[in-house]
């Protein structure tokens, strides 16, 4: 499966679009678990996602099958691991970093009693591949393997211990560094995946009410929260860090308020908005709108309940670091159509000015359709959006790569992609014709 800077997902209710979002997620609050036993962290109520129990994760819940994935992502800067034994000499160097892990349930079938066991788990950098092997049934020993033309791990001398289970699903041992000469550059690897998912950003399709007035003490949040709570609370501490953006002929410098007030304005929905103390230096703070020119402000709670909803996904594309990737679910809920078209203009200038992946899940047409155009105006390349659909063939999650040309044209747009509307136009026609010949 191809990421894109934009990448987006179709399909019909529970056709395993959210999955591909949860295992991002999955691995992502296991590189932010302090537990280092625990293979994969599945979460509870205060996390990312809830995901019950190991076997609840996999295919039918048959607890005799695995879970395994294998991710390939680029760097942000070129690799290079040196020699430890020619200091100064380089023993690999890439752009390009991989990652692929088998996770099972040992518990002779019983999902009630049993634990997750990393069966393998290994990376793959410049050509090369180095992991950890489980070395037999029932038993938490491991060998370290590599797949180096050029290259052999050298062990130290003394008793050859077999290895413990690797550190949560993709982390070496401290062992592998003890008993090996040369495997400390292993850590740059496990690294580089914790770096990856420090830059993985997500916001829920249930969103917060808007509130009539916000708490804010001088916090800093590293996101809008899972429901986007912290929206308020973003757009106050980004007021010190204007970035540049292009307008009309020049350059200017742009609060995150006012990139947000400026999008909300264009996207048709307000004419002015701002968040302001309820009295000077008070941390109580109220967001203030105005619907249009001639209309009087009112707060946030008295205009339409799609403004709160999309200020966060707005937000977000703006507030995480460059380069950071953003999990999007249903971005274009209670939003009327024009403005769900709209937001396909928020994340291409996401994308071009902040380095940003999106990878959104959604069922609006009218979002698909802006990015068809945008590819035929050529303001997106076809290769910059990768666009799937999901559906159930069989009792399983089927994904279908849609062919985007150059024109913005769906080669391969699939039956009833939304919806049979020939069919409701050519029933309500017929509906029509029977209750005109019944008058006649």
């Amino acid at each position: 499966m191809r990421l894109a800077p934009i990448t987006a997902l179709f399909g019909s209710n529970s056709s395993g679009k959210t999955s591909l979002l949860q295992l991002l997620l999955l691995l992502k609050q296991t590189t932010d678990s302090p537990d280092r036993a625990q293979a994969l962290s599945l979460g509870d109520e205060r996390s990312l996602v809830e995901l019950g129990t190991f076997p609840d994760l996999l295919f039918a819940h048959d607890p005799a099958s695995a879970l395994a994935w294998e991710l390939t992502w680029q760097l942000p800067a070129s690799l290079k691991i040196e020699d430890p034994a020619h200091r100064g000499m380089t023993l690999f160097q890439g752009e390009t970093v991989g990652f692929s892990a088998a996770v099972d349930w040992q518990g002779n079938g019983d999902q009630s009693r049993g634990r997750t066991v990393v069966r393998n788990m290994g990376y793959r950098f410049a050509g090369q591949e180095f992991g950890m092997r489980l070395k037999a049934e029932g038993r938490a020993e491991y060998d370290l393997y590599c797949q180096a033309p050029n290259f052999e791990f050298v062990r130290t001398r003394g008793r050859a211990w077999s290895l413990p289970p690797p550190v949560k699903c993709y982390g070496f041992p401290d062992q592998v560094r003890a008993y090996y000469q040369n495997a400390g550059f292993l850590s740059d690897l496990e690294l580089e995946l914790e770096k990856l998912f420090s830059r993985v950003f997500y916001l829920g399709p249930l969103r917060d009410y808007p509130q009539r007035q916000y708490t804010w003490a001088g916090a800093e949040p590293a996101d809008m929260g899972r429901r986007g709570e912290r929206v308020v609370d973003a757009l106050l501490a980004a007021r010190e860090n204007a970035t540049p953006i292009s307008r009309g002929r020049g350059r200017k410098r742009l609060t995150l308020e006012e990139r947000v007030a400026t999008w909300l304005k264009d996207l048709g929905l307000i004419e002015r908005f701002e968040v302001r103390p309820v009295t000077p230096g008070s941390k109580l703070f109220q967001v203030w709108v105005q619907r249009s020119p001639a209309s009087p402000e009112v707060l946030i709670t008295d205009v339409g309940f799609g403004v709160s909803q999309i200020l966060p996904v707005i937000a977000l594309c703006y507030y995480v670091p460059e380069g950071s990737t953003i999990l999007l679910e249903q971005p274009e809920i209670h939003l009327h159509p024009r403005v769900q078209a709209g937001l396909a203009d928020v994340f291409i200038d996401a994308i071009k000015t902040r380095n940003v992946q999106i990878i959104l899940e959604s069922h609006s047409e009218h979002l698909l359709r802006r990015l068809q155009r945008r590819v035929a105006e050529e303001k997106l390349l076809p290769t910059q959006a990768a666009l799937y659909f999901c559906r159930i063939v069989k009792g399983e999650s089927r994904l279908e790569s849609l062919r985007l040309d150059s024109f913005g044209n769906i080669g391969n747009w699939p039956e009833d992609f939304f919806g049979d509307q020939f069919g409701e136009l050519a029933a309500t026609q017929e509906a029509k014709l029977n209750r005109m010949a019944k008058k006649a």
